[in-house]
């Protein structure tokens, strides 16, 4: 008997419901792991239907069209005299499962459920499947008609068992089972099993890819033996990026690896694996051997199969490699990239046009355009025929082979400068040297006739003009006029998205990208369908931190030396007139009354920390003792609640966006919370005042330097005229009267805050950050909030 075999994982991008090509992939992966010599294939979870079917997995059609697509796979001479297992829904008396369908010339083995549900995050698996609890206890399970007229069988094992092929043993887990904190593998390394094997939906958020890696590490270190993991990869239809990273690990070290990132359809990762490696480690495990000798039997199902070869004493174990990884600038420059070329060629649309102004965060959508067809030109260089395929599809030119990755970027990405009366001449500058080094079909368009226009009809109705506030207005007013000017872009977006390629002489239209970063939709600070509204958004879910650092690494890696005058440039939204000198009038974080820096930090309090405002006064109060007074921190968190009180309804209208932060906003299925609030919290902001009253006899800043006393900061706003929460929807929709009032905050007690000096300046002990001036609202009764 043999002692090595050679097993394949696969990465593979698959579609809900497209069970043709799903089945393609499926089918190419199987071969191609054969033709490696692999003698056994494992894949993704719910590779047959794809992931994201959600409630399709009520529909008995879609168990019914799995079933057909796996009669497909196992009737195949490519499946001949090799183990494989698939990943497919299953019904079993009248309940849904999430299985692993294992199977072998011809003939099926055993369907394993899914034992532990996940639901957190952008998870709801419990929506349409339910775990199964019966543990080492297997049931027939009933073949449809269609199996059984091509098998010749009735029945097959479902339930919890594993497959003993006639030199080793191997058990499953799929995706959650692995993170759950009573995981399978334990179980089964005990009982005997030699190799676990794991099908994943995992999806990509930054900085959390170590974390699937070290399990798998763990997993095998800590029970011995193999452990083949394999992955999802790309934008099946959702916000998600499943990301990759299918691995192969032995005795806690990684063997093969795919990649996190790639236009690749279909990836196969090998390794060669000594049976007798697994048995002496665990036999050198003395604690072990001694649970194990009591361990329960996991029922075996029988497979007449011999994994290796008798005559394998030439074949070369796979050595351990050392893992890499990529950096936060890199995930993003490489993650959302691979989200908008699978959505691209998915939707049958024709490229993106996105509204450019010159600001940080539409320059990232467009840099990330840019990163897209970096990858598509590699990608065709290194002989993909399906990208080459869906790129002369996207462009209708069947003789067309990308080389250059800014001629590229001029056929499938149109930017706009929407300038008004109230843009500056930098930010023109900046749009335009942009587009020039990206390499982006560029126009440029003045707003202002559509805007005075929209303000005709209303005097033609009222009599009556609205001016901004520097002109005389009153606050409606002053909102009223940059809202018109947000909104109109949008439209104009949409109609210049429908008919630029009717311009250039090419068949489709285009999809309108949005770029409003996570932080500002966090707090509200967007124009309810201003041009934030969009077909998707590639940075929804970054933080404008890291979007910075994410524009200083594609300044080198890209060559755009223009990046360097955006990411040091204020934030603004230029909706407001210039002074007479050209100079900008208003700053985003002046508008918001609080910096990016604080936000992401408020973030991720609410909803990694699950922080309502009493114990995100308590965690700040440990944060910042030592440059805020109690008074100036509950401030600032007020305000913060207020102002996401008042704009939670914004979120659910979020343009959809790639998932990549864990503290998104997004109320389709991440964030779920109401979007209509008390906005004066009046219970939860009492117990912040009982804990300052507890505290101002016995609090001494650290701080030497003098301070104003933080009643001296307060300014009251009267809003004269009874207004709604729901009207407040500017991009400067802060219901509160701000001034700024520069302090030293330290950060370095909140766990996970990344955020370092800003760009180009010195690091210092503490950021700058403002102190939220409160002033006061009324809501529609007149009562204060």
């Amino acid at each position: 008997m043999g002692r090595k075999i050679t097993v394949a994982v696969t990465t593979l991008n698959q579609w809900a419901l497209d069970f043709e090509g799903n089945m393609a992939r499926i089918m190419q992966s199987i071969l191609e792991a054969k033709d490696m010599g692999a003698s056994y294939r494992t894949g993704p979870e719910l590779e047959v239907c794809g992931y994201s079917c959600e409630d399709h997995f009520l529909e008995p059609d879609t168990f019914l069209h799995s079933w057909e697509t796996l009669l497909e796979i196992m009737m195949s001479p490519f499946c001949e005299n090799m183990l494989v297992d698939v990943g497919m829904p299953v019904m079993h008396q009248n309940v849904a499962y999430n299985c692993r369908v294992v199977f072998f010339n011809r003939q099926l083995l055993l369907i394993r459920p899914k034992m532990a549900m996940c639901d957190d995050g952008n998870y709801r698996e419990s929506r349409w499947f339910t775990a199964w609890t019966k543990a080492l206890q297997v049931e027939d399970y009933y073949l449809p008609r269609l199996v059984t007229q091509h098998t010749g069988q009735e029945t097959v094992p479902f339930g919890d068992a594993v497959i003993a092929t006639r030199d080793t043993c191997i058990g499953y887990e799929i995706c959650e089972e692995l993170w759950n904190v009573r995981s399978k593998h334990i179980e089964m390394s005990l009982a005997g099993v030699e190799i676990i094997v794991n099908g994943s939906g995992s999806y990509m958020e930054l900085r959390k890819a170590h974390i699937t890696n070290d399990l798998i590490r763990n997993a095998s270190f800590k029970a011995g033996g193999a452990y083949l993991f394999s992955n999802l990869r790309g934008c099946d239809g959702q916000r998600v990026y499943f990301n990759g990273c299918s691995a192969i690990a032995l005795n806690g070290e990684i063997l093969a690896r795919g990649k996190q990132f790639a236009l690749q359809d279909v990836e196969v990762t090998l390794a060669t694996i000594d049976l007798e490696e697994i048995r002496s480690y665990r036999v050198s495990l003395r604690s072990r051997c001694s649970i194990a000798a009591g361990a329960l039997a996991y029922p075996r199902i029988r497979c007449d199969f011999e994994m290796s070869t008798h005559n394998d004493i030439f074949k070369t174990s796979t050595a351990p490699i050392q893992v890499p990884s990529h950096t936060p600038e890199e995930e993003i420059a490489l993650g959302p990239a691979c989200w908008l070329w699978d959505y691209l060629r998915r939707s049958g649309q024709g490229g993106y046009f996105l509204p450019l102004s010159g600001g940080v965060d539409s320059s990232s959508s467009a840099t990330i355009v840019h990163s897209m067809c970096r990858q598509i030109v590699h990608a065709v260089q290194l002989g993909d025929a399906q990208v080459l395929y869906d790129i002369r599809k996207i462009l209708a030119d069947t003789d067309y082979t990308p080389d250059n990755p800014a001629a590229l970027c001029n056929r499938l990405l149109v930017t706009c400068f929407m300038g008004s009366v109230n843009s500056s001449k930098e930010t023109r500058r900046r749009a335009s040297q942009l587009a020039s080094q990206l390499g982006s079909y560029h126009i440029e368009i003045s707003i202002d006739s559509a805007v005075n226009a929209l303000l005709g009809i209303f005097n033609a109705v009222t009599g009556l003009t609205p001016v901004f506030r520097t002109q005389g207005g009153c606050a409606r007013q002053n909102l009223a006029l940059q809202n018109i000017q947000s909104r109109i872009r949008m439209v104009l977006a949409y109609i210049f998205a429908q008919l630029m390629l009717w311009v250039r002489n090419r068949p489709g239209g285009l999809l309108v990208l949005g770029s409003a970063n996570v932080d500002e939709s966090l707090r509200g600070y967007m124009t309810k369908y201003d041009c934030s509204s969009a077909d998707i958004n590639p940075i929804g879910g970054i933080s404008k931190s890291d979007l910075r650092r994410f524009l200083a690494y594609a300044k080198d890696k890209y060559n755009l030396p223009v990046l360097e005058s955006i990411i040091e440039a204020p934030p603004t939204a230029e909706l407001e007139p210039l002074q007479e000198n050209g100079e900008l009038v208003q700053t985003d974080e002046q508008d918001m009354g609080m910096s990016y820096a604080e936000l992401s930090q408020y973030g991720r309090l609410r909803k990694q920390f699950f922080c309502g405002p009493y114990s995100m006064f308590c965690k700040l109060m440990a944060t910042w003792k030592g440059d805020l007074t109690p008074k100036e921190v509950a401030d600032k968190v007020k305000h913060f609640f207020r102002c996401y009180a008042i704009n939670r309804h914004k979120m659910t209208v979020l343009t959809p966006s790639v998932h990549a932060e864990s503290y998104s906003p997004d109320d389709n299925r991440f964030d779920h919370r109401p979007f209509l609030y008390r906005a004066n919290w009046s219970w939860q902001f009492k117990a912040i005042d009982d804990e300052i009253d507890k505290l101002q006899p016995i609090y001494t800043p650290s701080s030497t330097q003098l301070r104003p006393n933080s009643d001296d900061l307060l300014l009251s706003h009267d809003i004269s005229t009874q207004r709604s929460s729901h009207m407040d929807d500017s991009k400067h929709s802060s219901p509160l009267s701000c001034a700024s009032l520069d302090v030293g905050v330290s950060t370095a007690g909140l766990p996970h805050m990344d955020m370092p000096p800003a760009l180009g300046k010195k690091p210092s002990g503490y950021s700058k950050v403002h102190v939220n001036v409160l002033g006061k609202i009324k809501d529609r009764t007149g009562i204060p909030v």
